[in-house]
């Protein structure tokens, strides 16, 4: 575990905190699709991920559900330091996107090293900055750009997640990460393999 924090960390955090990290962080290892946190949760450790992607998304009233922001390997998740800091329960949906590697920390570690290692309060700024900047962005999409856009954003975003151009997923799971129908975005698919720029396979989209 060691290992895996200098790769992921070691740039951030002196040699004293990644020791104490390795000391007190509890390693967990989550299948793909998986959850992570549920709504209505309280939190009581946030995540620093050492391994592959989680989704990050915020339920409706109606159960549906918005795609906020990913967080990979060297994150973590803004949301969850909110309610760990805040004794509040959560209001996201944390789903594992591909099979994950996590080191929980305890919130009495994270108020700690606040005041202890100025590595650690920039890197908990910096996180809170990103996620945000990234949750801009969704809004963003959502307001000013059309449903073809959104979707070949998403495509772009899978892309560099999954590292392929080939993307395992289903029409119903892009439609409920993008807020919309299926029958929306199976016509949108369809319109972008007629201009090429996909194909359309069983199991998979193909970006071409």
């Amino acid at each position: 575990m060691i290992e895996d924090l200098k790769k992921n960390y070691g740039s951030l955090f002196e040699p004293a905190l990644i020791d104490e990290i390795n000391k007190v962080g509890l390693l967990l290892e989550v299948p793909e699709g998986e959850d992570l946190i549920r709504p209505g949760q309280y939190i009581k450790s946030m995540p620093l991920l050492l391994s592959g992607s989680i989704k990050i998304m915020r339920p409706d009233s109606e159960g549906d559900e918005l795609l906020l922001y990913h967080i990979e390997k060297g994150d973590t998740c803004a949301m969850t330091m909110t309610c760990c800091l805040g004794h509040t329960k959560s209001e996201i949906h944390a789903v594992a996107e591909t099979s994950a590697k996590l080191l929980m920390i305890p919130i009495a570690k994270m108020e700690e090293w606040s005041s202890t290692y100025k590595s650690w309060r920039n890197f908990v700024f910096n996180s809170y900055h990103a996620r945000m900047m990234e949750m801009l962005e969704s809004i963003d999409n959502i307001a000013f750009n059309n449903m073809d856009e959104r979707l070949e954003n998403y495509l772009d975003q899978k892309i560099k997640i999954l590292n392929s151009k080939h993307i395992y997923t289903t029409h119903k799971d892009i439609a409920s990460d993008l807020h919309t129908s299926r029958v929306v975005i199976s016509r949108l698919l369809k319109k972008m393999e007629k201009d090429h720029k996909i194909k359309l396979h069983r199991s998979f989209v193909e970006v071409l």
